[in-house]
């Protein structure tokens, strides 16, 4: 088992070399000139900062009218865990977010993955951001990334029109 102080010496030497720490600096400021691209297209108050996680997530959240009015925003993560970009679909508090997730899964939602809620889980739904681009190309990946988080954002919200159309008498 490891103890703290031999986490401490590990984490020390792989920050030795500086690449760890490059590495990180370049994710951090990609996600504070990736939340700018948002704030320009969707208005700076639809854009909250960026907040830098603890290498499990650094991530930005958009709110939409059309989602903040169920209290509902979408996350643009990246996730350290799977080292990818992921948009998620999730809510102003737990309680919020089992509903919706309930509902998403009652209603045989099928689209993008539907994430159970849990300790430590914030997200209702995912789907992976950009695969396939290079963080080397920023600008092309931040314009994929802003198309694939508007699909994202098109299907959830279709979805729940939808829904609100078929629970009308």
């Amino acid at each position: 088992m490891n103890t703290l102080e031999k986490d401490i010496q590990e984490l020390r030497e792989r920050l030795s070399d500086g690449v760890t720490a490059r590495a990180y600096r370049r994710i951090l400021s990609y996600m504070s000139r990736l939340r700018t691209t948002f704030a320009e297209q969707r208005g700076e108050h639809a854009v909250s900062g960026v907040y830098q996680g603890y290498f499990d997530m650094t991530y930005f959240a958009l709110f939409s009218d059309e989602l903040k009015e169920r209290n509902l925003k979408l996350a643009v993560v990246f996730n350290y865990a799977s080292f990818a970009f992921e948009v998620w679909l999730a809510a102003r508090n737990r309680k919020i977010q089992r509903e919706y997730w309930e509902l998403f899964r009652n209603a045989g939602y099928k689209k993008h993955r539907l994430v159970e809620p849990a300790v430590g889980v914030d997200a209702i739904a995912t789907a992976a951001l950009a695969p396939a681009c290079s963080m080397e190309d920023e600008d092309g990946l931040a314009a994929r990334i802003a198309e694939d988080v508007a699909a994202f954002e098109r299907d959830i919200v279709s979805f729940l029109s939808d829904v609100d159309a078929k629970s009308e008498p």
